[in-house]
């Protein structure tokens, strides 16, 4: 297909075979709805295979093998976020350019994020290997999981590019309109990821007995599969974000572009890693107050993954919704999508509260058994610090309306003071007059100091007045002359 051809070609629309979504026209309530469903599925399997990975770890390996995972996994999403902003900001670039029916821009979008994320994914992982026994002292993990957690992490830092690969190319599909396929690549790596996981801890089947490390494994040999298979499944289908031929070479992005994606990237990368950051130093506290309180906290963070599910899938349809509106300029229509995000994420993460307090022992004796000294404080846990999932939703939506526009500086802002001085400086303050109380009271009171400050943004910053594009070819071409300026936003509707 001819440049020209791709420029000017019709609106994406549903077609045998590709689940693409127009999302600038039709009802939004329940496009938004559809378009969040299936991410929702994948987020909803993503959750179930970590839980029963951790059932699998608990009951064969005990409590101390639990706190090994909890502890990694925590140190994984750190290194996640350092690329993951790329991934993102390329993500809306190519939302906006569907939606102002600019396939070779996405093209280019997509390009430069591949060669960018996929690059720093394979020195992160190279540096995490080596640097893992160093991390997990950092952390004061306790000395009897340590050897546990080693095992198992560096295994994992292998399969970070192929993890990175997956969900890039998932991301990528949702910002030209089509949620369902990621959804079923994601239950392919689920299903085989937690079939294999017994298969490696216990030796089954001929297979070496390998401990925790064998869960890891599990992990590395699903993630592959199912990002070579979904990297296959878009070149037979022909989908819009494929390169063929001379596109390769978006692979290396120009130095406008990859200006761009660096600028809007960094600062949402940045976003992820305050989170991280801010979920490390939590893990530290958590880890002073001894094995069965680390376990506990492990278990929480597996239900809280169920209570975010809901939310994080309707922020990726808000976000997903808006930067195609945005790049078609329907102002008017955006905000009914956050309105909309608002109710849902609100209405659908309350349910979740309420069902994970109702029926949260039956679902912990999965993971411990009914004697472990790890239930109760779980089950305490969760009735002090679930709720605040609510309001972490809503803020997820407003957030996830001003990102797509390219306003990535204040949500960094407003998350940091929300996570530090708040959060972790209540939890500091008040652990001598409350104990680990205090680190449970902190998730809620975080969350409601970011929200006020995210709707008052969302309603009084300007956001609105920023535009993003992919920079043109003769945006590059000035970018390197030195006596023109480069690299420069074209208004976006």
């Amino acid at each position: 297909m001819s440049d020209v051809a791709d420029r000017t070609s019709a609106r994406p629309t549903a077609s045998p075979g590709r689940a693409q979504r127009d999302l600038t026209s039709g009802p939004i309530a329940t496009t938004l709805l559809a378009f969040a469903l299936p991410t929702l599925g994948s987020n909803i399997l993503q959750s179930l295979n970590g839980s029963i990975n951790t059932i699998w770890v608990g009951r064969f390996l005990g409590e101390g093998a639990v706190a090994a995972t909890a502890n990694a996994n925590t140190i994984m999403f750190l290194m996640f976020a350092a690329v993951f902003g790329f991934g993102m900001a390329a993500t809306i670039l190519i939302g906006q350019s569907i939606g102002r029916r600019d396939v070779e821009s996405a093209r280019r979008a997509f390009g430069a994020s591949i060669g960018l994320v996929m690059g720093g994914a394979v020195v992160i992982a190279a540096l995490g290997w080596i640097f893992s026994p160093d991390i997990l002292t950092s952390l004061s993990t306790p000395p009897s999981v340590q050897p546990l957690a080693l095992a198992y992490l560096r295994v994992i830092f292998l399969g970070l590019p192929a993890t990175m690969l997956l969900v890039l190319l998932g991301m990528a599909l949702r910002g030209v309109g089509d949620s369902v396929t990621p959804l079923w690549f994601t239950a392919l790596s689920v299903l085989l990821d937690s079939g294999l996981n017994p298969v490696f801890i216990r030796g089954w089947f001929g297979m070496p007995e390998m401990g925790i490390a064998g869960s890891a494994v599990a992990t590395l040999i699903a993630v592959h599969v199912a990002s070579l298979g979904l990297l296959a499944y878009i070149y037979k289908r022909d989908l819009p974000i494929r390169l063929r031929g001379a596109e390769l070479g978006y692979l290396i992005p120009s130095a406008a572009l990859a200006r761009t994606i660096l600028l809007k990237g960094l600062p949402m990368g940045a976003q992820m890693l305050v989170v991280s950051v801010a979920a490390l130093t939590m893990t530290g506290l958590v880890n002073r107050y001894g094995v069965d309180t680390t376990a506990a906290y492990g278990i929480s963070m597996q239900l809280w993954g169920y209570i975010q599910m809901p939310a994080l899938a309707v922020g990726a349809a808000v976000s997903s919704m808006a930067a195609q509106n945005i790049g078609a300029g329907q102002w008017e229509r955006v905000d009914r999508i956050t309105v909309a995000g608002l109710v849902f994420s609100a209405a659908l993460t309350t349910t979740m509260v309420i069902a994970i307090i109702a029926f949260d022992r039956p679902v912990m004796l999965l993971f411990l058994g009914g004697e472990s000294a790890a239930l109760p404080i779980a089950r305490h846990i969760q009735v002090l610090a679930s709720w605040n999932f609510i309001i972490f939703g809503m803020t997820m939506v407003l957030f996830s309306t001003v990102r797509a526009n390219g306003a990535v500086w204040a949500p960094l802002t407003m998350l940091f003071i929300a996570m530090y001085p708040v959060r972790l400086g209540f939890a500091l303050a008040f652990q001598p007059a409350l104990g680990a109380d205090a680190l449970w009271w902190s998730f809620p009171l975080g969350s409601v100091a970011n929200f006020v400050m995210a709707a008052g943004y969302y309603r009084f910053g300007g956001w609105r007045r920023q535009r993003l594009a992919v920079p043109s070819v003769e945006a590059n071409e000035q970018s390197q002359n030195p006596a023109e300026p480069g690299g420069r936003l074209h208004p976006a509707g």
